[in-house]
């Protein structure tokens, strides 16, 4: 799996991006060094799935971008109509530099909000604009073969910060632990504190076990994942088993099926961890069903 790299600014591509109250092209925006997202990773984050032109569960990006920043002290600098306005300008925008109509490429819009541009202080100043900025890109779905065959991951102690349930732009956590999976030619690293599950870098991770899909609970250790509701709606709907609490690394180990879900994944099986087969060693049934659930959504979204 190879990543994206730019030597300069100059290479960034010339698609279409949103930066305080402006649209220019991405390889145009600037911001200053003084901005506290770049000084102290002082901001948030969201990615919302845009399907066949549509945003998918846009509602519940807002009221997460909301918490987040309310953790950090600050008040959303847009009312959630003035951002789905700009995602969706910039979806448009985004199809047209590709020379595609809007729906017929899936995209992610990513939205970041930091504190705004102040001299160097911990301490978090007062009455500064915040920094907006959006831009979206091309999805990039987990493969054919990925999906036929599942994915392989492994796994590490949970050596983040213990208030995981901000969607902070301070990742340099997830970054060290996504290199450890990516360094093992695997897919995610699924992660733990003091033996029991959290998440994984840039994933939630579910288990499956005699047909019920257990969840970590939703609370300062994790990122509670938009699909969490989702999940909750497919299994009530289908029928599934759905509980979620505490989940030792022995329970992990023994799982009849382990799913990992994000915005670019939806539902993915994982069938390797650290090198052994989980459950049968392909993708499940509930795997399976909670996949198609999630296809549904899309398609009434």
């Amino acid at each position: 799996m190879q990543t994206t790299q730019f030597s300069s600014a100059a290479q960034l591509p010339m698609t279409p991006c949103y930066l305080n109250g402006e649209y220019t092209a991405l390889r145009d925006a600037r911001i200053s060094v003084m901005d506290r997202g770049f000084i102290f990773g002082d901001g948030v984050y969201e990615v919302v799935p845009v399907y066949a032109g549509k945003l998918f569960r846009f509602a519940q990006h807002m009221a997460r971008l909301d918490r987040s920043l309310g953790e950090l002290r600050m008040n959303n600098p847009l009312a959630h109509e003035q951002w789905r306005e700009i995602a969706l300008q910039l979806i448009s925008r985004y199809a047209q530099s590709l020379a595609v109509q809007p729906g017929q490429t899936d995209q992610l819009v990513y939205i970041q909000v930091t504190r705004g541009v102040a001299m160097r202080d911990h301490v978090m100043p007062k009455d500064i604009a915040p920094t907006v900025f959006v831009m979206t890109s091309t999805m990039k779905p987990p493969t054919p073969e990925q999906r036929d065959k599942g994915v392989a991951c492994v796994t590490a102690d949970d050596f983040r910060w213990e208030k995981a349930h901000i969607k902070a732009t301070s990742l340099l956590g997830a970054v060290f632990s996504r290199q450890l999976s990516f360094d093992a030619d695997a897919v995610e690293t699924v992660m733990f504190r003091h033996g029991f599950l959290s998440e994984a870098a840039a994933s939630n991770v579910w288990v499956v076990k005699g047909g019920k899909l257990l969840g970590t609970p939703k609370d300062n250790l994790v990122l509670e994942g938009i699909r969490y509701g989702l999940m909750e709606e497919i299994c009530r709907t289908t029928g599934i088993p759905f509980e979620l609490r505490r989940i030792s690394l022995a329970e992990v180990l023994d799982a009849d099926e382990l799913l990992l879900t994000s915005a670019t994944k939806e539902v993915l099986a994982v069938t390797t961890l650290d090198g052994k087969p989980v459950g049968s060693g392909r993708p499940g049934p509930v795997c399976a069903r909670l996949l198609a659930g999630y296809q549904m959504a899309k398609a009434q979204a």
